[in-house]
């Protein structure tokens, strides 16, 4: 374009630098589009490795009660960056690995203090309740302040109604409604 520009009349001229400047502003375009994407992915397999980093022991062992009680702050910290930065990073994005498919947001959770003073997750506590609702008589299901006592007896104390609130993120229902009448 550029020898054509300098072989051409004055007329031609005109027209071609109007192309000239057109094909400069996209490769501009382009150049910065690149760029977005390289810093996106760096942000990702940065943010990604410090999840990694801190919650290294569920990435051996696939097992829930291995999980970190971690926040965005954490990696945030870290990477030094926003904390929104991370929460859209980690937004709508998945982690393949050899125990599943799981969303980047999965790797969060507040913590809470187990009778032994540790930090737990409180997917822990979830899960742990998940399991006792699961082993539950169906015909005489425990109720939120049972639910409680028994979670109190497997080392984690808290209140009836974070259990209750916990059996809801679940999706499981009252002991009313997960009652199964016999004949």
């Amino acid at each position: 374009m550029i020898a054509d520009y300098r072989d051409a009349s004055t007329s031609e001229r005109a027209k071609l630098k109007e192309t000239i400047q057109y094909t400069r502003d996209r490769v501009k375009d382009a150049e910065w589009f690149i760029s977005a994407l390289q810093q996106r992915y760096d942000t990702l397999r940065t943010t990604m490795t410090i999840i990694m980093t801190l919650q290294r022991d569920f990435f051996l062992s696939g097992d829930i009660v291995d999980l970190r009680p971690m926040i965005l702050k954490d990696v945030a910290e870290l990477a030094r960056l926003d904390i929104s930065t991370i929460s859209r990073v980690s937004n709508s994005k998945y982690v393949q690995c050899q125990w599943g498919i799981y969303p980047v947001k999965f790797f969060f959770s507040e913590s809470m203090q187990a009778k032994d003073g540790s930090d737990v997750s409180t997917k822990v506590i979830k899960d742990c309740l998940k399991q006792i609702i699961d082993g539950e008589d169906p015909r005489q299901p425990l109720t939120d302040d049972q639910l409680t006592e028994e979670l109190s007896r497997q080392g984690y104390d808290i209140a009836r109604r974070t259990t209750a609130k916990y059996r809801q993120q679940l999706g499981l229902p009252t002991a009313r409604l997960r009652r199964k009448l016999t004949k």
